[in-house]
């Protein structure tokens, strides 16, 4: 597989690129923003990769989160992906939370989608081994996301134990098959058996989690989906029962938004910095 760089930017003494990809997987071109930190010009760097969520592409991440910066610091590299296959071949509905913009990070098996929303294959092995083709990386991975994407980050790494030295997530879904959102996809992509959705259920996965990778989560307490869609306290409770280490900050005055992220985003580079530069 081939890159095709189509945007180059400096940006804190490195490099923000994007790039466009034929993905084997999703049987469509995808996009993908990777920020090289200037340590990178001289030697292998470890990576994290961010999911973004509902309706995002990979420039969301890269223009508001103000990522950069710390990844300078620390010398990570930055791999932002798409958030569902793109095309005129893809299937898509009418809303913002299922079709293109919403693939939930789950191989979905049922028509139309399942022809190209194979998302979870596409973060856990396509896009990895096309990253670690094509840039200069110690083998050292973490992952997080906001949203659609922290429940893709938190449900990635419960189900490939000793894949990422690290995971965190803001404002994550953490039961999707609890709440509308992650129903209203799953249904669609998944059917209608329940037993199918748990894979791809992070408050389920946590029961069973055979690697106690400490999990930590960012949530605004004004966030407009707080009540509704995301219930944090679901996750706490499950990660109680199964003796999980959970580092849950629910953060007074914050909401849904990329402010929110940028607020925070540095704890969480400096959190996967530690675990990365072990």
């Amino acid at each position: 597989m081939t890159l095709e760089r189509i945007e180059h930017r400096a940006c804190f003494g490195g490099w923000q690129d994007v790039y466009r990809h034929r993905s084997a997987v999703l049987g469509c071109d995808m996009t993908v923003g990777v920020y090289l930190p200037p340590q990178a010009a001289h030697g292998p760097c470890p990576v994290l990769y961010w999911l973004s969520g509902l309706t995002c592409t990979e420039q969301n991440f890269i223009t508001k989160a103000g990522a950069q910066r710390y990844a300078a610091e620390h010398g990570i590299i930055l791999v932002a992906p798409d958030t569902s296959p793109r095309g005129d071949e893809v299937a898509d509905a009418e809303g913002y939370d299922l079709g293109k913009g919403a693939g939930f990070y789950v191989n979905a098996t049922q028509a139309p989608w399942a022809s190209h929303y194979r998302m979870y294959d596409y973060i856990a092995d396509e896009l990895p081994a096309l990253v670690e083709a094509n840039f200069p990386l110690t083998g050292a991975r973490a992952i997080s996301g906001h949203s659609m994407g922290g429940h893709g980050a938190l449900m990635l790494a419960l189900k490939n134990p000793g894949r990422y030295r690290s995971v965190s997530a803001f404002s994550p879904i953490v039961a999707p098959s609890q709440v509308p959102w992650g129903q209203k996809a799953f249904a669609a992509y998944l059917g209608d058996d329940r037993e199918a959705w748990k894979a791809y259920d992070t408050v389920e996965l946590i029961r069973h989690a055979t690697e106690k990778l400490p999990l930590l989560v960012d949530q605004g307490d004004t966030d407009e989906f707080l009540d509704g869609q995301l219930k944090p306290q679901l996750l706490q409770s499950a990660a109680h029962a199964a003796g999980h280490p959970l580092t849950l900050r629910l953060q007074p005055g914050y909401d849904h938004s990329y402010y929110f992220i940028a607020s925070f985003i540095g704890d969480h580079l400096a959190h996967h910095a530690e675990a990365l530069h072990r």
